[in-house]
């Protein structure tokens, strides 16, 4: 959560890096330049330039993207507030990898930000704070932040997702017999991801223990 500067995109890229492995993800973005910024300062490499000619000072150490970090931007041109063309642009990277890494890719063949946009949407609609041109909005950062955080632990833990549903292997009898068979388990994402077993209740998560955090360090 934040605004649209290269304080906050240097945050997002850290924090981002601290939860993952050394392994370094495919990113996309928007053409914010921001995250070009931050990504290098994340993830680069320190190198010194090798010095051109016998005068003058040594170039200063500098740094450049890893070998293995790719990073492409979507740009949308609009007219009027409406888009009229999408183009996308290689900040970091060579063609052969983006062509290998969208070839492997399981959600999508295309360089784009439908993923992020998407849980935009799930997030605006699941908090009333951020729905567009509404009186709900939060008077305080930490009030905003602590919604959300309810928010999120609602999506993952109490809200069943249609695309996550499995199919029993014999339909279950309901209302004695006299309704529609139950023929699919109902999955949340903290099921798929192996978290829990069944789907919460508003009551469970509220009333759920946090560990303290020195036992997730």
């Amino acid at each position: 959560m934040g605004k649209r500067t290269g304080r906050d995109a240097h945050k997002f890229i850290n924090a981002l890096k601290n939860t993952l492995n050394e392994h370094i993800p495919f990113f996309t973005s928007d053409d914010l330049p921001h995250y070009a910024d931050a990504l290098l300062e994340a993830y680069g490499e320190w190198y010194t330039p090798p010095r051109r000619g016998t005068r003058g000072p040594r170039p200063a150490p500098r740094k450049r993207p890893p070998a293995d970090l790719c990073y492409a931007v979507v740009i949308k041109e609009r007219d009027r507030s409406r888009v009229v063309q999408v183009t996308t642009r290689l900040i970091y990277g060579t063609d052969e990898q983006l062509h290998c890494l969208l070839k492997s890719s399981p959600v999508s063949t295309t360089v784009n930000t439908s993923g992020v946009e998407r849980n935009n949407l799930t997030i605006r609609q699941s908090s009333r704070r951020l729905g567009r041109k509404v009186n709900a909005f939060s008077k305080k950062r930490a009030y905003l932040e602590y919604q959300l955080e309810l928010a999120f632990a609602y999506y993952h833990f109490c809200c069943p997702h249609r695309g996550l549903r499995q199919r029993l292997p014999q339909p279950l009898p309901t209302k004695n017999g006299k309704g529609s068979p139950k023929k699919w388990r109902p999955v949340t994402p903290a099921i798929a991801a192996g978290f829990t077993d069944h789907v919460w209740t508003i009551d469970e998560l509220l009333s759920f223990h946090v560990p303290p955090r020195s036992q997730w360090e």
